[in-house]
Order: structure tokens, then C-alpha cells, then sequence
């Protein structure tokens, strides 16, 4: 069993931190999230730059919560003092991306381009032709745009053709043969 809530989540001097019994708020250089606590069973305690969560009896949906209230903590800390980042690669020939304003614009081998808005809370950036950056400080919202971006052509298995992570594997498949 998970003993998340155990350990505690360290708050770095950039950053302000604050508790009411029903929200954290957490506010950095690159802007300001909050989560709600919805359950009172849930108790948040910060002092000394140090942020423990606990549950107050030993239920297993209280110790289920208090585990991803922390982890929520923790991700808005380091979204607001780094920032998360997704890089994505294009494969294919003729196959590119420009940024336009908040409009991305990619040619994926369709008959016609393919226009994404990025969300608000959302930077995202086209360093070459053929790679994009999802910036933000909400670490789930980087991964769903990112997703979205990733599902107008994911890799496919022959030629390897189409958006993928920029660490993601896509294995190989022999074509097939005429006998």
C-alpha cells in the first residue's frame, strides 16, 4: 500500500502557499492555480516551507484522496515555479507545423491544412518546421493539448509517419508480401 501522504512536499521560496480549510492556492512566477478540498476528512497544514497532508481516519477513500490532493500539490508547486513542457516530433515528408498568433497550423499529409487554438493557460511554441513545445503550469491540460495535437496523425507502424512524443517508441511492422 501507497504511503504518499507520509512524506511531505517541500515548498521552494518562490513560491506562496495558501491554506484555507476548503482550498490551497498556490502562486509562482509564471502565474496562480488552487485546488479544492471537498472532503473534511482531508487536513492540510503548512508551515516552514514544508506542506504535510493527512486524513483523519483511516478510511480507505480519505487515504485515497489525501494521496492525490498531495500529488495535485505538488504538480501546481512545480507548474508554477518551472513550468511543464511536452515536445512533440513530426515524421513524415512534407510534413510540418507553423505557429500563428495561438493558432497552430499543421500539414499532415491530408488534402488540407490542420488548424489547433490553444487553450488558455496553454504557451506553445515551433522551434523547427517539424517540432512542437505544449508549455504551461496545469500539468493535466499540457497532456490532454498535447494529446490532441498528437491525434490529428499518430505514428503509424510501417513508415513510421506522423506526430509522436519526443521520447516515444513506435515499433516497426514489416509490410506485407505478396507470395
Amino acid at each position: 500500500m501507497s504511503r504518499t501522504t507520509l512524506r511531505q512536499v517541500e515548498v521552494p521560496t518562490e513560491v506562496e502557499l495558501k491554506v484555507t480549510p476548503s482550498e490551497v492556492t498556490v502562486k509562482g512566477k509564471h502565474g496562480t492555480m488552487g485546488v479544492d478540498i471537498a472532503d473534511k476528512a482531508i487536513q492540510v497544514e503548512f508551515d516552514n516551507n514544508v506542506v504535510s497532508i493527512s486524513h483523519k481516519d483511516s478510511q480507505k477513500s480519505n487515504k485515497a484522496m489525501a494521496g492525490t490532493i498531495q500529488a495535485l500539490v505538488k504538480n501546481m508547486i512545480e507548474g508554477v515555479s518551472k513550468q511543464w513542457e511536452k515536445k512533440l516530433e513530426i515524421q513524415g515528408t512534407g510534413y510540418r507545423a507553423q505557429l500563428n498568433g495561438r493558432k497552430l497550423t499543421l500539414q499532415l499529409g491530408y488534402s488540407h491544412p490542420v488548424e489547433f487554438d490553444a487553450p488558455d493557460g496553454i504557451d506553445l511554441e515551433v522551434p523547427t518546421g517539424t517540432t512542437v513545445t505544449v508549455k504551461g503550469i496545469d500539468k493535466q491540460l499540457v497532456g490532454q493539448t498535447a494529446a490532441e495535437i498528437r491525434g490529428f496523425r499518430p505514428p503509424e507502424p510501417y513508415k513510421g509517419k506522423g506526430i509522436r512524443y519526443e521520447s516515444e517508441y513506435v515499433r516497426r511492422k514489416e509490410s506485407k508480401k505478396k507470395v
